[in-house]
C-alpha cells in the first residue's frame, strides 16, 4: 500500500494500482493485477465465485446479504456497506453489516438524502475512495451508521464505485481495523468484483420495479373487481362515470312505475342491459322480460310476430300462434330498434298501448293485455316525423321517460372497467388465465373514439384474448387502428341536425324558443348550477325530456344561430 495513504485522504483511478501493461483498453475492464498476495488462478476463482453468488439475488436485500458476506469471507474486512442511489428522489439507501470478531455480524439500514451525504459516501466519477483513521474521525460526524457500529477503531475505508454502463448505481463501502487491510493490496481485484455487484444490483433494481408494477397491476385489477361487483345489481351494466351514473339514476325512478319508457342512444351502447335493468327493478320482475328486436324481422311477418296469429290466417299458418304481447302478459315487452317498424303498423302498435287490446291476425275477437312496453332505438325518430315515416302521436305515447344512453367516447373513464369485465368474461369462456391488462394498452383503449362503442370495444377485448399467451393481455396497436371518412368524422364529433317535429297541443312556439335561447346563453350547458335546466326551474332529465320532443339538439340551435 502506498505510504502516503496512512497519513492523508487520497482519491485514485482503479488504474493507477495496475501495471501499465494491463491498463484499461477502450473502455474495457483491464485484466486482473498479479502484483498482489493473491495469485491468478485464485483471483479467477474469486471472481467466479462472486458472479454466481451476486446474479442469483434477485432482491435488493438478497444482494445486501450475499455481497456482504462474500466481502467479509474474501477480504476479511469487519464492516460491509452497500451504499444504493436513487438521484431523481434524492435519495440514498445505505446498507451495512458490522462483523465484530468473536460476536455476531450486525446488520442495520438508513435512508438519507442524496446531498446530504458524507463525502466518502459520495464517489466522484469512475475514482477508488480510500481514507485513514484521522480522516474517518472527521468524515463521520453526521453519519450516524458508521457511528452506531463502533467504528472508532477503523483504520481505513475504502469505497468503490457501483456503475452500470454510465449509470451510477450506488457504491461499495469496506472499512478495518488494520491500518493496511487485505482490500488495500487488491484494488484491481475489488474493481472487476464491484463490476459484477453493479451488474448484480442493476438485475435487483429491475426486478424490483417490476415487481412494483406487478403490485400496482394487482392492486388496479383488485380496485376493479370491486368496482365491477359494485354494480352487479345492474347486471352487466359496468361503469363509474358521471354520464352513466344519471342514466342508471333515472332506470330506479322509472323502474317503480309502470309508464312506457324509451331509450335513445347509438348503436352498441347497452340499450338492453338498461331496459332488462328496468324490468329487474319494476314490480313485474318475478313476471317474464320478452324481448323482440324490430329489425330482426321481416315486416311481413312483423304484425304476426307481435300480435300472433290464427291457423289458416296467412300462407303457411298452419296453426294459431302467440305473439310477444301475449307472451309478455303481466311482464315487460322489449320492443328493440322501434324506428324500425313499418309506417302501415305503427297505427295497430299505438292502439294496442292505448287500448291494451290485441287482435291476433286472421282473428275476430279482442284479447286484453297488462305488458309494460320499454322501446329502444338508435333512429332520429323527430327526423323520421319530419320525413313522414313515423308516426308522432306513437312518437309521444313511446316518449313518456326518455333514456338517452351516452356513447362510450362520452364516458372513457368507464373503459378500463369495461376492459377488464370483459378481458375475465372471455378469459374464463377460453380457459385462460389474464391476470392484468398493461397500463399503455387502458391508455390507448381510452383514447380511441368506438364509433361501435361498448359493442366494438367487446370485439376488441375477445380477440385480444384468443391472441394472448400469458397473464398479460396483448392487444396489437392494429386493432385500434381507426380512419374514419370526413362524414363519418363530423357525424362523431356532432350528431346530424334535428329536424322540428310537429309541436304537442301542450307546448307552444315561444316555449321552444326560449329554451333555445337560454342554451344559446350558457353554450349548451344542461345541467349544473348556470345550466340552463336550472334557470328554467326544471330538472335536468325534465329539460332533456322537452327538448327531444321539441327536436332541439345543440346542432339545431347553432343551425338557427346562423
Amino acid at each position: 500500500m502506498n505510504p502516503e495513504i496512512d497519513t492523508i485522504l487520497l482519491s485514485h483511478t482503479a488504474e493507477e494500482f495496475l501495471p501499465a501493461s494491463q491498463a484499461k483498453q477502450d473502455g474495457n475492464v483491464a485484466p486482473l493485477s498479479l502484483n498482489s498476495f493473491r495469485q491468478e488462478p485464485e483471483q479467477l476463482e474469486i471472481l467466479v465465485d462472486i458472479t454466481n453468488t451476486v446474479l442469483s439475488a434477485l432482491t435488493i436485500d438478497g444482494l445486501v446479504e450475499e455481497v456482504t458476506q462474500a466481502m467479509h469471507r474474501i477480504f476479511s474486512v469487519e464492516f460491509v456497506g452497500l451504499n444504493i442511489f436513487d438521484i431523481p428522489a434524492d435519495r440514498v439507501q445505505s446498507h451495512g453489516v458490522y462483523f465484530p470478531h468473536g460476536k455476531q455480524a450486525l446488520r442495520q439500514m438508513v435512508e438519507f438524502s442524496y446531498e446530504d451525504m458524507p463525502l466518502f459516501g459520495l464517489p466522484q466519477g469512475k475514482k477508488v475512495f480510500l481514507a485513514n483513521r484521522q480522516e474517518l474521525r472527521r468524515l463521520l460526524a453526521g453519519y450516524p451508521l458508521f457511528v452506531e457500529m463502533g467504528t472508532d477503531h477503523f483504520q481505513c475505508v475504502c469505497i468503490q464505485p457501483l456503475i452500470s454502463g454510465n449509470k451510477m448505481l450506488g457504491a461499495l463501502l469496506l472499512a478495518d481495523h488494520l491500518p493496511q487491510p487485505v482490500f488495500s493490496h487488491n484494488l484491481a481485484l475489488l474493481q472487476h468484483i464491484a463490476a459484477r455487484i453493479a451488474l448484480a444490483l442493476n438485475n435487483a433494481l429491475a426486478y424490483q420495479e417490476i415487481s412494483y408494477l406487478k403490485e400496482r397491476l394487482a392492486s388496479e385489477n383488485l380496485l376493479l373487481n370491486e368496482k365491477i361487483r359494485h354494480y352487479e345489481s345492474f347486471d352487466e351494466i359496468i361503469g363509474q362515470s358521471k354520464a352513466l351514473a344519471l342514466v342508471l339514476n333515472q332506470v330506479d325512478l322509472v323502474a317503480d312505475s309502470d309508464c312506457t319508457a324509451l331509450i335513445l342512444g347509438e348503436t352498441g351502447t347497452g340499450k338492453e342491459l338498461i331496459a332488462r335493468a328496468i324490468h329487474q327493478r319494476s314490480r313485474r320482475k318475478k313476471q317474464r322480460m320478452v324481448t323482440m328486436n324490430c329489425a330482426a324481422i321481416p315486416a311481413n311477418l312483423l304484425e304476426s310476430d307481435l300480435f300472433g296469429h290464427e291457423k289458416g290466417a296467412f300462407t303457411g299458418a298452419t296453426a294459431r300462434r302467440m305473439g310477444r304481447f301475449e307472451a309478455a302478459d303481466h311482464g315487460t315487452l322489449f320492443l328493440d330498434e322501434v324506428g324500425d317498424i313499418p309506417l302501415e303498423l305503427q297505427a295497430k302498435l299505438l292502439r294496442v298501448l292505448q287500448e291494451r287490446e290485441i287482435e291476433r291476425l286472421g282473428g275476430h275477437g279482442v284479447i286484453a293485455v297488462d305488458v309494460r312496453v320499454i322501446a329502444a332505438t338508435s333512429c332520429n325518430l323527430p327526423q323520421m316525423i319530419a320525413d313522414k315515416r313515423y308516426r308522432s302521436d306513437l312518437y309521444y305515447r313511446l316518449n313518456v321517460f326518455p333514456i338517452v344512453v351516452p356513447p362510450l367516447r362520452e364516458r372513457p373513464e368507464d373503459i378500463p372497467l369495461l376492459a377488464q369485465f370483459f378481458t375475465k368474461k372471455y378469459a374464463q369462456r377460453m380457459n385462460r388465465t389474464i391476470e392484468s391488462i398493461p397500463l399503455e394498452t387502458i391508455d390507448r383503449l381510452m383514447q380511441h373514439p368506438w364509433p361501435g362503442n361498448i359493442r366494438e370495444l367487446q370485439n376488441v377485448i375477445e380477440r385480444a384474448v384468443i391472441l394472448t399467451r400469458g397473464p398479460v393481455l396483448h392487444l396489437p396497436s392494429s386493432y385500434l387502428q381507426y380512419e374514419p371518412s370526413p362524414a363519418a368524422s363530423k357525424a362523431v364529433a356532432a350528431p346530424p341536425a334535428v329536424p322540428r317535429p310537429p309541436l304537442p297541443d301542450d307546448i307552444t312556439e315561444s316555449e321552444r324558443e326560449q329554451i333555445i335561447r337560454l342554451l344559446k346563453e350558457t353554450n349548451g350547458i344542461v345541467a349544473g348550477p348556470k345550466g340552463a335546466a336550472a334557470r328554467l326551474g326544471l330538472k335536468r332529465t325534465t329539460l332533456l325530456s322537452r327538448m327531444q320532443r321539441l327536436g332541439i339538439s345543440h346542432k339545431s340551435i347553432d343551425d338557427e344561430a346562423d
